[in-house]
């Protein structure tokens, strides 16, 4: 028996001693915020509680070494601490998605009361044991800052006072929860009678399953159910484009990764599932695995799939490229490459799935996920097979996993519902179907809910990344400095399915003359299949591997001709009326150089300074139709304060909440369109709705969220002019946005209208004189800044992933399995190596975003890698051509190269 006190009580353990303190607290006590990120592997610091006076990570602390010990978690803290925490962090921008943040709470509740007055430098050494991917660090520390401040002058942390409206500084919607760890994420929800599945992966890439015994593992102890592909009632083929991912592979089938589910086991427990699995024998019949992009291109090579290993290619041209080629003055020809990255979310996937028509349908809480009651409370089920099933998905797309759901149970649509539980981030990794298809078949079959989660290792090993591209480019001037011609061949690894691959090597392609103006260009791109680990949709989208070739080779250019390289820039900068590299016309809103403005002086008064320019469209458009619906209700409000009306608002909408605030850009629009207070407004995501929309990456949300509710404002606000809030209860308003005139890539078309906008972006990289970054700074479009310390937030979170892609992340593989799935391997930047961060923001409206608005999602690390590139040319005068780009240990003794580049002609 361990004793030991828990928040002020003492409490007694029975069990193995040898246990994680996160398990039990978590699975025994029902204390979820410590947050499981990566347990055993002790990387990100989520799990982080004190244990006495020390932070420490749960989730290696076995329960023999709190004996006779204090443990505090958040719950813990008191009411005082509590409110200054959660309000620090909400002021300052500190909290996005959240996942990370209780684990960093209670690191600085240790910092602070052993050093009550620490500098900025004392609290990022303190931070060295956590990852966050959201937020680039520097507004968790002004938080932490805010909150010594107040606990050590005994006083509270005041929230601004702000309308609401488009422009302010709105508090983050409802983040106070996700800086205590009291947001539920899926893994935090607790069901009766709730069961649990855990995945058998394939142990090759490329191996024929020429049987699997599954006796062993269903004779297991507390084990329920063993579903492999022959189970699967409908089509197991799924994906977002392209049905070529199947959920399950069978016997007489081959396996295409190491990612790939043979089966999944439905058990008591999470532990007796994974001792089952283990038990599992499959006989395989190994085969060579197609590993290279280049050698798949070859006649022959293997097939992966039926109908060779070219999933696409894009293609655009136009002009003489052999004229232009011929007259260039000066002419630039490069191979580059970029790497395979992981997503880094903190959360890994988890799904879980219950039959309907129970438990009942219940309103989601207000983050947008499931009803609190149906956390704890008891509930029946209905038999296996009957009726449909409902799924809390931490998806992109709730409406898409609706779609695939149905397909494999063979369901109607209206059969599948789909709960938004917004998630601990997702950066585009969350946008193909995982265990949420696993999680709603053995729920479906059994009549149980089942839950479905990965460890960090199978999340590593499961989900798309970033897509390694090689890339020749050949690009030229005139005498005077204008470009001319632009010509790229590039072949991107799309690994073992299609996901969203060939989307990405055509933004690729179509992103291919970056920020510029050139009047020839001749691209072709193609997206391979490999039997790697797949790639799909990652932040950026295929176009930060183009920018940092393209910068590099402008900056070559200049070095040829003698050309100031801010002025090259600018005057090649696009601008209305230009064209990109579709053939698309700017009509309005091309704000590259307000960017490049917005840095010059700075970037001309530096030594060792890189720049790079950068385009992204926001996520709509390529021919295919797009739209946003919403309705806003107006109900009862019996939790209304004295003096306020006896309603609210609530937002019924399809987007995903994943840190990045959407569900706050919907109530700043409410707010500014109506005048209702922020207070007064809700806002919920399920697909019961209706609110069908698709996929939410980018900025997209933003743009089509916005203008759907200025839509449905129209007649709500003709209401407001005659009646109270009160006295519209029971009334609804529907809005709906649609872009649908935009075109497809390459189509014989009268006008060219490949993307509905673009955003640009310009960031400066300063190196200090031993060659390491100083200082990023980054002047970026959006249009129209719905509010600054949640623009400032994701600018500052993307540079930090734009940094680490520049300089030390990787996910290597050997022989089509990752050589780690180490979460601290993967070279995610902590606090103490972040630079310091200028976000300069510029607007210059878009004719079609709601108040001109354009997004920040994707492009804030665009231009990164290729700022770091060329600084650290100037630097060292070596010019890189692959990433990771080392950073120098220390300077090399030579004489500084001035930042114009050779000379200042123009």
């Amino acid at each position: 028996m361990i004793h030991y006190t828990l928040n002020g009580k003492t409490v007694a353990y029975e069990g193995d001693p040898e246990r994680a303190l996160m398990n039990v607290l978590r699975d025994d006590l029902g204390i979820v915020s410590p947050k499981d990120g990566c347990a055993p592997q002790a990387a990100c610091g989520c799990c982080v509680v004190q244990v006495d006076d020390r932070a420490m990570l749960s989730c290696v602390t076995k329960m023999d070494k709190v004996a006779g010990k204090s443990v505090t978690t958040t719950e813990g803290l008191g009411e005082y601490r509590q409110n200054v925490f959660a309000n620090a962090f909400v002021k300052e921008g500190g909290v996005q998605c959240g996942f990370c943040i209780p684990g960093i709470v209670m690191q600085a509740d240790t910092l602070i009361k052993r050093n009550p007055e620490p500098s900025r430098a004392d609290i990022e050494k303190c931070l060295t044991p956590h990852l966050c991917r959201c937020t680039g660090y520097k507004k968790i520390v002004d938080a932490i800052e805010t909150a010594a401040e107040a606990i050590r002058n005994e006083e509270e942390v005041e929230m601004p006072e702000v309308g609401g409206g488009i422009g302010t500084r709105l508090p983050k919607y409802h983040a106070q929860d996700l800086v205590l760890g009291q947001h539920r994420y899926v893994d935090d929800i607790r069901l009766d009678g709730l069961k649990v599945g855990a995945l058998k992966f394939s142990d090759h890439p490329r191996a024929l399953i020429k049987s699997m015994d599954l006796s062993a593992a269903e004779a297991h102890a507390g084990v329920l159910r063993v579903l492999t592909a022959d189970d699967i009632p409908g089509d197991k083929h799924i994906g977002l484009i392209k049905q070529d991912w199947p959920l399950m592979i069978g016997v007489g089938e081959t396996t295409r990764y190491v990612g790939d589910v043979l089966a999944c086991v439905v058990a008591e427990t999470d532990e007796i599932a994974r001792e089952a699995v283990a038990l599992i024998d499959v006989d395989y019949e190994v085969l060579e695995p197609v590993t290279d992009m280049h050698a798949a291109l070859q006649e022959e090579s293997p097939s992966v799939h039926e109908g060779g290993n070219i999933l696409s290619q894009s293609i655009t041209n136009r002009g003489d490229l052999d004229q232009a080629m011929a007259d260039a003055a000066f002419t630039t020809h490069g191979v580059y490459e970029t790497q395979m990255i992981e997503h880094g979310f903190m959360e890994p996937e988890a799904a879980i799935a219950y039959p309907r028509p129970t438990p009942p349908k219940s309103p989601p809480t207000s983050q947008g996920g499931l009803d609190a009651s149906l956390q704890s409370s008891p509930h029946s089920y209905g038999g296996a097979e009957g009726g449909g099933v409902e799924v809390l998905s931490q998806g992109q797309g709730v409406f898409e996993d609706r779609v695939q759901i149905a397909k494999l149970l063979g369901l109607p649509q209206e059969d599948v519902h789909v709960v938004l539980v917004p998630n601990g981030g997702a950066f585009g990794g969350k946008e193909d179907l995982s265990v949420q298809g696993h999680a709603a078949l053995a729920a479906y079959l059994m009549g149980l809910p089942v839950k479905v989660r990965l460890t960090r290792d199978e999340s590593i090993v499961m989900h798309p990344k970033r897509h390694p591209i090689w890339m020749e480019y050949t690009i030229g001037c005139d005498e005077d400095g204008m470009l001319t011609f632009c010509k790229g061949r590039f072949v991107g690894d799309t690994g073992a399915y299609a996901s969203v691959g060939m989307k990405v090597l055509e933004r690729s392609a179509g992103h291919a003359t970056g920020a510029y103006n050139f009047p020839v260009t001749d691209i072709v791109s193609t997206a391979v299949y490999t039997n790697n680990l797949p790639c799909g949709a990652m932040r950026g989208f295929g176009v930060n591997q183009t920018a940092f070739a393209l910068e590099s080779c402008i900056d070559d250019l200049c070095e040829q001709g003698g050309f100031d390289r801010w002025h090259f820039r600018y005057q090649n900068a696009l601008d209305d009326g230009d064209m990109t590299a579709t053939g698309q016309i700017i009509e309005a809103g091309a704000g590259a150089k307000a960017t490049l403005e917005a840095v010059k002086d700075e970037f001309s008064q530096a030594q060792f300074a890189g720049i790079a320019c950068g385009i992204k469209n926001t996520g709509i458009g390529n021919g295919m139709p797009d739209s946003s619906k919403v309705t806003l209700s107006v109900v009862p409000n019996p939790d209304a304060l004295e003096g306020e009306e006896k309603a609210k608002v609530i937002i019924d909408h399809g987007w995903t909440e994943m840190g990045q605030g959407v569900h706050t850009m919907a109530v700043q629009t409410l707010v500014t369109e109506t005048g209702v207070p922020p207070s007064m407004v809700e806002v919920r995501v399920e697909t019961g709705s209706e609110m069908v929309t698709g996929m939410t990456t980018a900025s997209r949300a933003t743009s089509l969220i916005g203008n759907a509710i200025i839509d449905a404002c129209k007649r709500f606000k003709s209401d407001l002019e005659f009646h109270k809030l009160e006295e519209l209860v029971g009334r609804r308003y529907e809005g709906d946005f649609t872009v649908d005139w935009t075109t497809k890539p390459g189509a014989m078309v009268e006008k060219v209208y490949t993307h509905y906008s673009y955003s640009y972006a310009t960031q400066v990289v300063i190196l200090d004189e031993d060659g390491q970054v100083e200082k990023i700074i980054a002047a970026h479009d959006a249009g129209k800044i719905f509010n600054p310390t949640l623009f400032e937030g994701q600018l500052e979170g993307s540079i930090h992933m734009g940094l680490g892609y520049a300089i030390s992340e990787d996910l290597p593989m050997e022989a089509g399995r990752p050589k780690s799935t180490m979460l601290r391997k993967c070279g995610i930047l902590r606090a103490k190596d972040m630079p310091e961060m200028e976000v300069i923001g510029v607007e210059v409206p878009d004719p079609y975003g709601p108040y001109g608005a354009k997004g920040v999602g994707e492009i804030g690390l665009v231009p990164t890698a290729g700022a770091v590139a060329n600084a650290l040319y100037q630097f060292d005068g070596l010019r890189r051509h692959s990433l990771p780009m080392k950073l120098p240990r220390k300077r090399p003794v030579r004489r500084a190269r001035s930042n114009g580049g050779n000379g200042n002609k123009s």
